[in-house]
């Protein structure tokens, strides 16, 4: 009996894992340039976020007026 496996066999097992190399790296590339898409796309929500709180802060007016625009207070 011989107790080397078969030469066809190993060599079928090694392409296979060369296959599924393969598809694995093409897998990582894909996430990879979805990842730096996604980076992007969040970097500018939060440009565009930060631009709406300016806005909103600037065209909400301040509950109390200042010093110079309050009217007197009655004097007893």
């Amino acid at each position: 009996m011989d107790s080397k496996p078969d030469n066809s066999a190993l060599d079928s097992r090694v392409m296979e894992l060369e296959v599924r190399l393969t598809h694995l790296e093409d897998t990582i590339e894909v996430l990879n340039k979805t990842i730096i898409a996604q980076y992007g796309a969040i970097d500018l929500l939060e440009l565009q976020v930060s631009q709406l709180e300016k806005k909103i802060k600037a065209s909400q007016s301040s509950p109390v007026a200042h010093e110079s625009e309050e009217t007197p207070p009655p004097h007893y």
